[in-house]
């Protein structure tokens, strides 16, 4: 009976994690606005005369804002009573971002819209891993975590096809507004979660014993869990290592391919999207069958493998193929950095506070790398500067061998 008891709760949990229509289109309906803020801002504000000088002071205030925020934001969604209605005002103030930047291409406008969305993106994305761990039984978390990865990469290749249409066809003020009004449906998706308003996070037993808040206490002593500064540390240099890699095979390509270097860099975008969206439900639910360790051993060490192939291929379409190991490191840490941090945090009432405080490490790591790569660029050789990632990749694959325990939850009983 027990095992019948235990069979049922697991088919239960799979349940939860493959049903939630409405947590699907909520990711695919968020990735599609935000794919807005990405290259598209530049391309708009070039043709509304800025200098490049300007875009890039605009730009470096949503940068800043990002990082300042990412703590703060989390603690906010820790302490509100309603996850939902916290989503709901980052969502609506994303809206608010994109139609400022559409209606008012002045310095300040922007400066101000980038800072809005970089502060409201920080407290949405912690949200909605907050509200799935309230809907979802802790033990089908991973693999709808896998499920909000691949909502989410679908509407990334999605969104960058449907707005590189819209300003072909009727201009690049056309891709704000358009990503405004995608802002409508996310809603209207996240209002059928209304069981998030107000519900609790699921408490768990975890495979180490977790660092517990007593009734009342909220302190910051769960900041000395060696797992999650271990994880804030790897994770810092998993985008050390990964976030130049595109922007320097984008240059390579740009210089070689000629005409259809456009072409062969949305590849580079679109392929790795798609391999995403396959693998990460797989990424979930493998994280819950073998562990935490060897699914993430397994993405990071996609990055020194990508470096090394990058640093020795010249060919245009050979580096689109390995930039589809950029959609297996993306699928495995999409899925591993909320699911590792509930592991550790859910108890203490800090779990968004914790996935700010990493998200915040993932930001310098990914800030200095791209100054670091393009420094080594210059001066050594695109090659070097690829070989320079792939090392610090492979630092990355040995600190996880080395310092992170196995957080995965365990059955009670």
């Amino acid at each position: 009976m027990k095992l019948r008891r235990l069979g049922n709760e697991r088919r239960s949990g799979v349940m939860a994690a493959r049903g939630l229509p409405g947590l699907d289109w909520l990711n695919f309906f968020v990735a599609n606005f935000q794919t807005g803020f990405g290259p598209f801002i530049s391309v708009y504000l070039t043709s509304a005369g800025w200098t490049q000088g300007a875009i890039g002071a605009a730009l470096s205030t949503g940068t800043i804002a990002s990082m300042a925020s990412q703590v703060p934001a989390g603690a906010l969604v820790d302490a509100a009573r309603s996850k939902r209605m916290a989503a709901t005002a980052a969502i609506a103030a994303i809206g608010v971002s994109a139609l400022v930047i559409a209606l008012w291409p002045n310095f300040l406008a922007i400066t101000v819209a980038e800072a809005l969305h970089s502060f409201a993106s920080a407290v949405l994305g912690p949200a909605i891993a907050a509200i799935t761990l309230v809907l979802v039984d802790p033990s089908a978390f991973g693999e709808r975590l896998g499920r909000n990865a691949r909502y989410a990469a679908i509407g990334n290749a999605a969104a960058a096809g449907a707005m590189g249409a819209c300003a072909y066809y009727l201009g690049d003020r056309a891709v704000f507004l358009f990503a405004a009004a995608l802002a409508i449906p996310a809603l209207v998706s996240l209002e059928t979660l209304g069981e998030a308003a107000t519900a609790p996070l699921r408490p768990c037993r975890t495979a180490l014993e977790p660092v517990e808040a007593r009734p009342g206490d909220r302190s910051w002593r769960f900041l000395k869990d060696r797992r999650l500064i271990a994880f804030a540390v790897c994770a810092a240099l998993f985008h050390l290592a990964n976030a130049a890699m595109l922007p320097i095979a984008a240059g390579a390509v740009t210089k070689r391919a000629g005409s259809e270097a456009g072409l062969v860099i949305a590849a580079c975008i679109v392929g790795p999207q798609i391999i995403t969206a396959l693998l990460s439900p797989w990424a979930g639910r493998a994280a819950q069958a073998w562990g935490r360790r060897p699914i993430l051993l397994l993405g990071f060490s996609a990055l020194p493998i990508r470096g090394i192939l990058l640093a020795c291929v010249a060919d245009p379409y050979l580096i689109v193929a390995i930039q589809l190991f950029d959609g297996l490191g993306a699928a495995v840490f999409g899925v591993l950095f909320p699911l590792i941090v509930a592991d550790v945090t859910r108890e203490t009432g800090h779990y968004t506070t914790s996935l700010g405080l990493v998200g915040l490490a993932i930001g310098g790591g990914a800030t200095l790398s791209t100054t670091a790569a393009g420094l080594l660029a210059d001066h050594l050789g695109v090659g070097a500067a690829f070989l320079g990632l792939s090392a610090v990749g492979m630092c990355a694959t040995v600190l996880v061998w080395a310092l992170m325990p196995e957080t995965r939850v365990v059955a009670e009983g």
